[in-house]
């Protein structure tokens, strides 16, 4: 969420942010809202003076044996007013509220500005895709023909956009979960959590899920729950209306969960296979840093995230997002994307993760904060979150990437020892 006082300060530079953004905004009905809102917070407080002074005179009047009977009337129906004043400032403050939760983030300067992902900013290329001298097949013919992957069943037991992982299939992505778990635990210095896989209203709202996205979310009927679209939303929340010390910072945290999503307005693409699915696995990384070193802190969490295909040897790109596809929270975001050979006939680079930096807006919207070190002052942390990595993805990535002229898979070096010494999966009979 923006500070309205910074909106107020800056209104200028504000709406050309929307604008890169392709957002359509109109800024004068908060601004009037405001002037409403101070003239009646002034008009409250000279009135609570006014009853306070009077109320003073009556005790006075009442102790002097005075008849004080009208200036108790006139106080009443003073207070009467403040009650419907007090209603109305309420009013006005909530439609503030609602307007300023509505805003996206404002982009960072250094943002390409874009209509979409096609006007997206290539950073680096890391990996050569390999050459096949077979045709090679898309993930999902794959994983169904050895028999590990079965999205037939998956439909019956819940319907489109459920994957249902067999023997092998299943093992590798636990191995992969463990594996990157390992990974930012041990080599990255991230805390592992493992946090609930329903939330509430409110901790959806901190990180911006809410409102403007509830038709992407799967919601408990007739209960303030929400099934998690991503473990970036407790993360982040962890420390949501508390004051923290800055020692603690910055907070690195990571956990595998489910997630679920809706899919709202995607139908229709990639029905196929594991990219976009209802119910996916991820493990996410969440950082709560002081605001001087949120764009270092960036960096670091984009190479955490690029070293987990390192390790993997898969080959990927980065990119910078574009204004036009810059998700709602943040003000800067690096995609990476795997290389898919077995995809659009002669192959190319998804999205396995995004990592951003979404400054102090999470942190207004969940009331996060930090007192300084040897001072009182408090400050908002900035929030980071990125996947490291989309397992489902990751598996697609592997089966596309090693398989064989004779529909085997090889498991990468760095799998091996999760898979209980297995290198090659055949398939399950």
């Amino acid at each position: 969420m923006l500070d309205l006082k910074y909106i107020k300060n800056n209104l200028e530079a504000v709406k050309n942010g929307m604008e890169k953004r392709r957002a359509k905004i109109d800024f004068a009905l908060l601004l009037k809202n405001d002037d409403k809102r101070k003239n009646l917070l002034l008009e409250i407080e000279t009135l609570r003076h006014k009853r306070n002074v009077v109320s003073d005179d009556i005790a006075k009047m009442k102790k002097a044996g005075e008849n004080a009977t009208s200036f108790i009337e006139q106080m009443r129906a003073v207070s009467e007013t403040i009650k419907k004043l007090d209603k109305e400032l309420s009013t006005i403050e909530e439609t503030i509220h609602s307007f300023l939760i509505s805003l996206p983030n404002i982009p960072h300067e250094d943002v390409p500005v874009g209509k979409d992902d096609t006007e997206n900013r290539l950073e680096k290329t890391h990996g050569k895709p390999k050459k096949f001298d077979f045709k090679v097949k898309p993930h999902w013919e794959i994983g169904e023909d050895l028999g590990i992957l079965d999205f037939t069943r998956a439909a019956k037991l819940a319907g489109a956009r459920f994957p249902l992982y067999l023997g092998n299939g299943a093992r590798l992505e636990r191995a992969l979960i463990n594996f990157m778990l390992d990974t930012h635990i041990s080599h990255h210095g991230y805390t592992e959590t493992l946090p609930p896989f329903i939330v509430n209203k409110a901790t959806m709202t901190g990180t911006g899920q809410l409102p403007k996205f509830e038709e992407d979310l799967f919601k408990l009927e007739g209960l303030d729950y929400y099934l998690i679209p991503t473990s970036e939303v407790p993360m982040t929340n962890i420390y949501a209306n508390e004051i923290i010390d800055e020692s603690m910072l910055p907070c690195k945290f990571t956990a595998y969960t489910p997630c679920f999503r809706s899919e709202a307005g995607s139908y229709g693409r990639d029905t196929k296979g594991l990219i976009r699915q209802h119910q996916f696995n991820k493990v996410e990384l969440v950082k709560l840093t002081t605001p001087e070193t949120s764009f270092e802190e960036l960096a670091s969490l984009l190479s955490n995230a690029e070293k987990i295909l390192q390790l993997l040897e898969l080959p990927y790109h980065v990119v910078t997002l574009c204004t036009g596809d810059l998700g709602f929270s943040a003000t800067k975001t690096y995609d990476i994307e795997v290389w898919m050979p077995g995809q659009d006939d002669g192959g190319l680079y998804r999205e396995i993760s995004s990592c951003s930096n979404c400054l102090d807006f999470q942190a207004r919207r969940a009331g996060i904060r930090f007192r300084r070190e040897g001072t009182k002052k408090l400050d908002y942390v900035h929030t980071l979150n990125g996947s490291g990595l989309a397992v489902g993805r990751t598996f697609a990535a592997i089966l596309e990437n090693y398989q064989q002229a004779d529909g085997s898979i090889i498991i990468p070096d760095v799998l091996v020892s999760y898979m209980g010494g297995q290198t090659v999966i055949h398939h399950d009979a």
